[in-house]
């Protein structure tokens, strides 16, 4: 996926980067000791193969000039910061992150190396796995998912916004809706919701409104990975091996993780049941809904910010965005 976002360096850049990373250690010889990771949607990734032959990957911010929604901002800090924290749970297979440089000397951005997972991408081998090795990735997904959220906060938000904090859950949620709306009239985004009307602001305003009360129930925050699709896991025979893309973790409830993301025809899943929870009350359905809304809501705006070069991510959230609303609007 390309995206104007991504920050791509060249060689003797990122050799300068590395030495300083790796006190003076630099590249291997060859054009092989760098390669660039597509698989991304936001920041430029490359595997690095240093002179010594270690192996580690690096990852670099967009630009400090770059437009990005109001949410992603210093999602960079809150990642490693994020990725250290996680570390202290053994059961939780993240990366070590060996340097991070925010003093943008060598680089107009952010960067960090980190520890290289040797595993097979899950979105890459999923569909080729027997049934059996996918539900067993699946409910260790599902347990992985669960220690993250094991992590106390002291507010709900986003770590790189204080604006986007609150000492209530509604309050932050509505908060973090409210940006993705400021977001889309930046760009004058219309809300197309495919085979349903359109939706206009103050329309989405009202239906989270409607169901907020459902917010109230949560009182307590915890670290929320919220972006834990199949991209972002690596996986070694039946075992997840990494989980990586903590930048847009938030202190939430664990109902805002991908793995209570309803598509398609929903269902109990194996990450559902290896993360321990099967049933819903009416209120949790609201805020699962809810949550598929913001989901929407961010993935369609973000087109209009980051110029993707195909429409996937465009269709799918029209479509998505119509059905939970059209959720939204039958029930509660």
């Amino acid at each position: 996926m390309e995206s104007k976002t991504k920050n791509k360096k060249s060689r003797a850049e990122i050799e300068s980067m590395a030495r300083r990373a790796f006190n003076g250690v630099g590249l291997a010889p060859g054009d092989d000791a760098i390669t660039e990771l597509k698989q991304g949607w936001f920041n430029a990734a490359y595997d690095v193969r240093l002179a010594d032959g270690r192996e580690t990957i690096l990852k670099i911010a967009p630009p400090l000039d770059a437009e990005v929604m109001l949410y992603e901002h210093n999602i960079m800090a809150t990642e490693v910061e994020s990725m250290q924290l996680v570390r202290a749970n053994p059961a939780i297979p993240v990366p070590e992150i060996y340097f991070f440089d925010r003093s943008h000397e060598l680089c107009d951005a952010d960067y960090f190396f980190m520890e290289k997972i040797h595993g097979d991408n899950l979105d890459t081998v999923k569909a080729s796995l027997p049934p059996e090795t996918q539900a067993a990735l699946d409910t260790h997904i599902g347990e992985i998912i669960r220690e993250i959220n094991s992590f106390p906060g002291t507010y709900f938000g986003y770590p790189g916004n204080p604006d986007l904090r609150a000492p209530t859950w509604k309050e932050a949620f509505t908060k973090i809706v409210e940006s993705v709306l400021e977001d889309a009239a930046r760009k004058h985004v219309v809300f197309d919701g495919a085979e349903y009307s359109d939706f206009g602001y103050d329309e989405l305003r009202a239906m989270l409104h409607k169901h907020a009360p459902a917010l109230d129930e949560i009182t307590a925050p915890c670290l929320v990975h919220w972006d834990a699709w199949d991209p972002n896991f690596f996986a070694r025979g039946d075992r997840i091996v990494g989980i990586v893309d903590f930048e847009r973790a938030l202190w939430a409830e664990p109902l805002m993780e991908a793995q209570f993301r309803q598509f398609g025809d929903g269902g109990i899943t194996h990450s559902m049941r290896g993360y321990g929870k099967t049933a819903f009350t009416f209120a949790e359905q609201q805020r699962n809904t809810l949550y598929s809304l913001h989901l929407a809501l961010v993935m369609h705006t973000e087109c209009f910010y980051r110029n993707y070069d195909t429409d996937d991510v465009f269709n799918f959230s029209r479509h998505y965005l119509g059905a939970t609303m059209g959720w939204l609007q039958a029930n509660g």
